[in-house]
């Protein structure tokens, strides 16, 4: 399809989310869900929904963001957030700089202000970044908001805005609408901003979110957002549309918040037995990396009529353009 043809596909999609576009043309960053409107989450997963589409045939890049420059700055390690952020700005047509943290002035103490200070100068157009420090992209954003785009990669334990976005998408390609889905997510809800930008987006739709965990791993105060909390996994999952299962990060035994890795596994493992207690055609998820036989069987993981967590890496891509599109050639 020629790419002036799939430019007018896109357009005539925004024409129909006019509500949706005006509100992305007058943000200049994706910090987090929690101040999406439903207009602008719809217009986007409507695009998402086109760019899909488009990377299934395959075809030559697009020019829509010809003359832009993207920089993933990740201060954390990353597999698929990383690349799936750079297949979607080359898909677009954007030059994608990988900014080498390890062999940057960060090493020296350059700070995180300063490193985006010194792409800002050499006229990036857009950074993405990824950090252990909650609010740090917020943090840039009011800094230096006026001299280019932020798209907040995961900041600590606060949020991962684009991990909401395509998780929320993956479930609305299964129903079409999640008002009164049940969605259920286990495991450490305390330190995953996987978990905090679900929660905020995921109300936003309509469903209805539970929460399943050691105490240990449940913040204080959580059913004041209106979500339902358990420490047992049963009445998490009973009667559930989605599971998602989140990733046990192993340091937390050190610090003693696990009894054991085993009593985890007992207590909260998702697996084929206990899906008995959700829907018929529930669906499991999880955004990876896994830890296998330890938050999900891999049998569980891997089985293609359950689970969707080779859908939800796919499915990054298609998010990740729109967002960019939106944020970088929505005026």
């Amino acid at each position: 399809m020629p790419h002036s043809n799939q430019t007018t596909r896109v357009e005539d999609i925004l024409s129909k989310h006019l509500d949706g576009r005006k509100c992305w043309q007058a943000r200049r960053h994706l910090l987090d869900t929690k101040d999406l409107t439903n207009a602008e989450i719809d217009c986007a997963m409507a695009l998402a929904s086109e760019f899909k589409k488009f990377r299934s045939q395959h075809l030559p890049p697009m020019d829509v963001l010809s003359g832009k420059t993207i920089a993933n700055v990740f201060y954390e390690n990353s597999t698929r957030t990383r690349s799936s952020f750079e297949l979607a700005a080359k898909s677009l047509g954007a030059t994608v700089l990988n900014f080498d943290v390890g062999s940057s002035s960060v090493s020296k103490g350059e700070t995180i202000l300063d490193t985006a200070r010194t792409l800002a100068s050499m006229d990036i157009d857009c950074i993405v970044q990824r950090h252990s420090s909650s609010g740090s992209c917020h943090q840039l954003a009011q800094q230096l908001g006026d001299q280019l785009h932020f798209v907040n990669a995961g900041d600590g334990w606060n949020g991962h805005p684009t991990q909401g976005l395509l998780d929320a998408f993956t479930m609305l390609e299964v129903l079409g609408s999640l008002k009164g889905a049940k969605v259920s997510i286990v495991g450490d809800i305390t330190h995953s901003r996987v978990a905090r930008s679900n929660i905020w987006l995921l109300q936003k739709l309509g469903a209805e979110v539970h929460v399943a965990g050691p105490t240990t791993l449940i913040p204080a105060g959580l059913d004041k957002l209106g979500v339902k909390v358990h420490y047992e996994l049963e009445p998490a999952i009973k009667n559930a549309d989605f599971i998602m299962a989140l990733r046990l990060q192993l340091e937390r035994q050190k610090q003693g918040l696990l009894a054991s890795i085993g009593e985890y596994k007992k207590l909260y493992r998702i697996d084929h037995k206990c899906l008995s207690l959700a829907k018929p055609n529930v669906k499991v998820m999880h955004p990876g990396p896994l830890n296998r036989g330890i938050e999900i069987t891999s049998d569980l993981a891997d089985d293609p009529n359950l689970s969707l967590i080779e859908t939800q890496v796919k499915n990054g891509v298609a998010i990740r353009m729109a967002v960019f599109y939106l944020l970088l050639n929505g005026n």
